[in-house]
C-alpha cells in the first residue's frame, strides 16, 4: 500500500512540474508582461521548469519599493518580476513574479535583476541572494499626474469629449516624441517616473487641441488643468430661417486658410471647433451652398445655412 501511495505522489509531482511553466505563461500574457519595456532589460523569457519560483534550499529575500528615497513602503499596486541576469537565446529568463506591496521570494543563491513597476513608473536593481534571509528596497523616484481641462471662464468640458495623451518630454531629432500613454481619461491618476512630460489635450475630434509641458515630482500628485478656446457647433441646411434641417446633406468645413479640416454627411453636422473663422459648404442633390462664420471660445451655437439662390455656389467652382 505504501508503494502505491508513493507511486501516486510521484505521478502528481511530475504533472505539477510539467504544468508549472504553462500556468506561468498564461499569467504572463494576462498581466500584459509581454508588452512591458523594462529599463535596462531588453527582453525576457517565460519561466522554465528548471527555474521554479520557490526553492526550499534557497534564501529568502524580501523586496519593498518606495516612491522617494525617504518615503514609506508602497503597500499595493506593485508588480514584481525577478530575472536571471544572463540571457538565454537572447532573452532574460524570468524566475518569479508577484503582485501587491512588499514581496518575499525564495531563490537559489546567486545574482538576479529585479524590476518593480507601479503603473507606468518602474525601476530595476541587481540583487545578490545568499542562504541567509535579507531585504532589498527599490526607490522608484515616481509621482502621480492628474489631468483635466476647462473652457474659458472655467466652464467644465463633458468628460466623454475630452482625452489626453502623454508623451516623452524630450523630442527626437526629427521633432517627434515617443508616446507613453494614449487616451487618458480626465481626472484619472497616472503613475509616472519623475520628470517632464509633453501632454496633448484633445476636446472633440477636429482641431481643439492644447499642448503643454508638465513636470511630475517624485512622491507628489501633480494636478494640471488646461484651458481650451473652443466651442461646440451644430450646422444644418434649411430652406428658411428656423426651418427643418434638410436630410442627405454633405458637409465640408474649411479653415481660415481655405484648407478642408472636416467632412460629414447627414441632416446635421455637429463638432467641436477651436476659436477662429471658418467656411462651411453644404451640398444637397446638385446644389452647393456656403456660409462663413466665426467660433467664439465657450459660446456653443447653431449655424443655419440657407438653401437659397443667394447662398448657392457654381457647382464647378465648388468642385475645385
Amino acid at each position: 500500500m505504501f508503494e502505491g501511495r508513493l507511486r501516486l505522489f510521484l505521478v502528481w509531482l511530475c504533472a505539477a512540474l510539467f504544468l508549472l511553466p504553462v500556468s506561468l505563461a498564461v499569467a504572463q500574457q494576462k498581466d500584459g508582461m509581454g508588452d512591458l519595456k523594462l529599463p535596462g532589460i531588453s527582453s525576457y523569457a517565460t519561466p522554465k521548469s528548471e527555474t521554479p519560483l520557490a526553492l526550499s534550499g534557497g534564501g529568502a529575500i524580501t523586496l519593498s519599493a518606495q516612491l522617494t528615497d525617504k518615503g514609506t513602503d508602497i503597500t499595493r499596486g506593485l508588480v514584481w518580476r525577478v530575472f536571471k541576469p544572463v540571457p538565454v537565446n537572447g532573452k532574460l529568463p524570468m524566475v518569479a513574479s508577484a503582485h501587491g506591496g512588499s514581496a518575499v521570494f525564495q531563490l537559489e543563491p546567486g545574482s538576479y535583476l529585479v524590476h518593480a513597476s507601479y503603473g507606468r513608473a518602474g525601476a530595476t536593481k541587481r540583487i545578490t541572494v545568499g542562504k541567509e534571509a535579507k531585504r532589498e528596497s527599490l526607490v522608484l523616484d515616481a509621482g502621480g499626474l492628474k489631468l483635466d481641462a476647462v473652457l474659458s471662464g472655467g466652464v467644465r468640458i463633458p468628460p466623454k469629449k475630452l482625452r489626453f495623451s502623454i508623451y516623452e518630454g524630450t523630442a527626437e531629432a526629427n521633432g517627434d516624441r515617443a508616446l507613453i500613454i494614449p487616451d487618458v481619461e480626465p481626472n484619472s491618476v497616472v503613475r509616472l517616473n519623475a520628470g517632464i512630460y509633453h501632454v496633448v489635450s484633445t476636446y472633440g475630434a477636429v482641431n481643439a487641441v492644447i499642448r503643454s509641458d508638465i513636470r511630475v515630482e517624485a512622491g507628489k500628485l501633480t494636478e494640471a488643468t488646461v484651458e481650451h478656446h473652443a466651442a461646440e457647433i451644430t450646422m444644418k441646411l434649411v430652406r428658411e430661417a428656423g426651418g427643418e434641417a434638410i436630410a442627405d446633406t454633405s458637409w465640408s468645413l474649411l479653415n481660415e486658410s481655405g484648407d478642408p479640416i472636416k467632412e460629414s454627411v447627414g441632416a446635421f453636422a455637429s463638432m467641436v471647433l477651436a476659436e477662429g473663422d471658418y467656411t462651411i459648404i453644404a451640398k444637397n442633390r446638385d446644389r452647393i451652398y456656403q456660409k462663413d462664420f466665426a467660433v467664439v471660445a465657450g459660446q456653443n451655437q447653431e449655424i443655419e445655412v440657407l438653401a437659397t439662390e443667394a447662398a448657392a455656389m457654381d457647382p464647378e467652382e465648388g468642385a475645385d
